[in-house]
């Protein structure tokens, strides 16, 4: 099984009902899809490939090899415990935001990931209009509910490096979670690969493709969505060679936005039916996954229920 694979710009033709149930599939049966032809300039694509590289060596690698995750690392092979490394993840990760500029040493670091950041957020808002017209909501229905009654929805990115593991059977790249939050489009590496989602029982993995960026719904899509397109379990493994380089960007509702099923999927069910997700506000749900974000989703939305 692999990964669904869209072509985007078949939106714009005589494809587009054929790619509007694509998406559907992707969003229904898989949680994850992959986009090509998104619109995204490859000119671009290539600049943030190099900036990003450059950043994490210049800046990052040396630090890392200090860290917390190394030194453990390095403890429990010492010892020969056998013992795998369970509450740290093999990442080098920092966040970009639109309030909190990063400086970077590299050359053309903060302009191409501002250009990037931009030409992410317009691709983020193109794809919740898609899954609101394939869900029956109003155009921009998604977007509204993130945004909240101040209309400041969140956009972050976060850069990571996956560094070549001496011992990847120990470790895990990143441990299995799913998001907490929106609509994620992932620019991966394109020769290392590692991401891995659950589906059906089973451990599947995301292929890297060469410029093409990897959509996945967050646990608030789920509950706009009723339900009907779900928050998927997914993982990256760590890996002797090469440095996997992963950029995540997180449209996501503003932390004061109040999240609930959309009124349209939900007017028509029974009571009970009706009430298997809560209505709550996001930041209180942040404030839960915080604490829970390597355990299921599930007693989450009982937690925030219950507030």
């Amino acid at each position: 099984m692999t990964i669904p694979v869209i072509d985007f710009s078949k939106l714009n033709g005589e494809e587009r009902a054929k790619t509007m149930a694509e998406i559907a599939n992707g969003c229904e049966e898989w949680g994850f899809f992959q986009l090509v032809n998104h619109g995204i300039p490859e000119e671009l694509l290539e600049r943030v490939k190099k900036v990003c590289s450059e950043c994490y060596k210049q800046e990052r690698e040396e630090k890392f090899k200090n860290s917390t995750p190394v030194k453990l690392l390095n403890e429990i092979v010492e010892k020969k415990s056998g013992n795998k490394l369970e509450n740290e993840d093999w990442e080098d990760v920092f966040t970009l935001l639109d309030d909190n500029e990063r400086t970077s040493e590299t050359p053309g670091f903060k302009e191409t990931m501002a250009e990037y950041r931009t030409e992410l957020k317009k691709l983020g808002v193109k794809v919740m209009e898609v899954m609101d017209e394939n869900l029956g909501l109003p155009k921009g229905s998604i977007k509204k509910a993130f945004d909240g009654e101040e209309g400041s929805a969140f956009f972050g990115t976060k850069v990571s490096h996956y560094p070549p593991c001496p011992n990847p059977e120990l470790v895990n790249g990143l441990r299995a979670h799913t998001d907490a939050g929106g609509v994620i489009l992932l620019f991966q590496d394109d020769k290392v690969g590692g991401l891995q989602i659950l589906k059906d029982g089973e451990w599947i993995d995301v292929q890297p493709l060469p410029n093409a960026i990897v959509i996945n719904t967050g646990d608030q899509i789920e509950v706009l969505s009723n339900g009907r397109y779900k928050s998927v379990w997914h993982r990256v493994l760590a890996t002797p060679d090469g440095n996997r380089r992963s950029i995540a960007s997180f449209y996501n509702p503003s932390l004061k936005a109040t999240i609930s099923p959309a009124t349209q999927l939900v007017e028509n069910l029974k009571k009970e039916v009706d009430q298997a997700y809560p209505k709550f506000v996001f930041g209180d749900y942040m404030s839960v996954y915080a604490e829970q974000k390597f355990l299921p989703k599930e007693p989450r939305f009982q937690a925030v229920r219950a507030m």
